[in-house]
């Protein structure tokens, strides 16, 4: 068997691919990383069967449809989540499989109330969502979540596999890659050891936590499996990877270049800086070779940029350089990408900027 976890490092969200007799499925796929996640089941020589959600997630927006529209996949999402577009539903007991290997589905409903976990055959491994994270597990406060549920689900279908199973979660924010039912069991400080449901329940619900800053995107986005809003922004238009430059693909439908990126490939492309003039010769300085052009004037000038060539746009930190590509899309530019992070990130990465004596720093 093939297996694979992946990374989304904004989200900090794990993928995870497994692949038998050149079949394969995909869990909790991210929707930028889509082009990476085809390249690798192309370089394996695996065929996408299905993409599996652990359940309605709040951080990040699935790559699910994207992944339908590229290559045919089936899309399944737990019964309970109430997501549109799935093209299978599931519930607990039912099976999923690839190759001559299957997971089986676990209902493990209490960080929201449509999560499940997914089990290898032979019970070697299980990924667990938000459910049970490592020495953690998902919070409870919304999107129909319970604290008393999650316990349940935890100690019952998740903490009763054998001790050698491996438990891989949806996230983890430090860089820790795996755990195991033994240590979950014997180290998890919320769900391990000698905790019972009081001491769990009065834990979580005096957490107060902030709400996820992807919420209001990703919720509904994913109750449609990753299918972007009609006449949104990316409706409509190509999802193929430009070829001019090693560009990523927001959800917003923005391509970005990172700093690096721009260095070695840029040669050829249009830099237009939307910042203010004071700006543009402030402490950040500018890239060499960029074109003064404010965002509120950008309009107006862009009959002097050339169509057939790329442009990227900058600015500070990347919003109103992203604001700037989609007004030079809306316009007919066919190859635009918004510089990641801007100035403040081309800063930290120590690339030459033009100062305002014109020296190259």
């Amino acid at each position: 068997m093939i297996f694979r976890q992946l990374f989304d490092p904004v989200s900090s969200t794990y993928t995870y691919l497994l692949g038998d007799a050149g079949e394969a499925v995909l869990i909790d796929p991210v929707y930028e990383h889509v082009p990476r996640d085809l390249a690798l089941l192309q370089e394996l020589g695996l065929r996408l069967l299905t993409t599996l959600d652990t359940h309605v997630h709040a951080d990040h927006v699935t790559g699910a449809w994207r992944l339908q529209q590229r290559c045919g996949s089936g899309i399944a999402v737990a019964e309970a989540a109430g997501a549109e577009l799935a093209t299978r539903t599931l519930r607990h007991g039912d099976r999923i499989g690839f190759g001559s290997r299957h997971l089986t589905v676990r209902a493990t409903p209490g960080h929201t109330s449509g999560c499940v976990t997914y089990v290898l055959d032979d019970e070697s491994m299980a990924f667990t969502g938000d459910s049970l994270l490592i020495r953690g597990c998902g919070r409870t406060d919304f999107q129909q979540g319970s604290a008393a549920q999650l316990f349940t689900s935890v100690r019952e279908q998740i903490l009763s596999l054998p001790e050698a199973c491996l438990l891989y979660p949806a996230h983890d924010y430090r860089g820790v890659t795996v755990t195991s039912v033994a240590e979950e069991r014997r180290f998890n400080p919320r769900l391990g050891g000698e905790v019972d449901e009081g001491d769990f329940t009065g834990h979580m619900n005096a957490l107060n936590l902030p709400h996820p800053k992807m919420i209001a995107v990703a919720v509904p986005a994913n109750l449609r499996c990753g299918q972007p809003e009609e006449g949104g922004l990316f409706a409509g238009t190509s999802a193929e990877t430009p070829d001019w430059a090693p560009l990523t693909l927001r959800f917003s439908g923005v391509w970005e270049i990172e700093p690096m990126a721009l260095l070695e490939h840029g040669a050829g492309a249009q830099l237009v800086d939307v910042r203010e003039e004071a700006e543009f010769v402030d402490r950040l300085g500018h890239l060499a070779g960029a074109r003064l052009l404010p965002l509120s004037q950008l309009s107006d000038h862009l009959p002097e940029l050339d169509k057939e060539r790329p442009v990227v746009a900058v600015c500070r930190s990347g919003v109103r350089s992203a604001q700037a590509c989609v007004l030079l899309a809306k316009a007919g530019f066919g190859q635009v990408a918004n510089l990641a992070g801007g100035m403040l990130r081309w800063h930290v990465e120590g690339l030459p900027v033009v100062c305002s004596d014109n020296a190259t720093h």
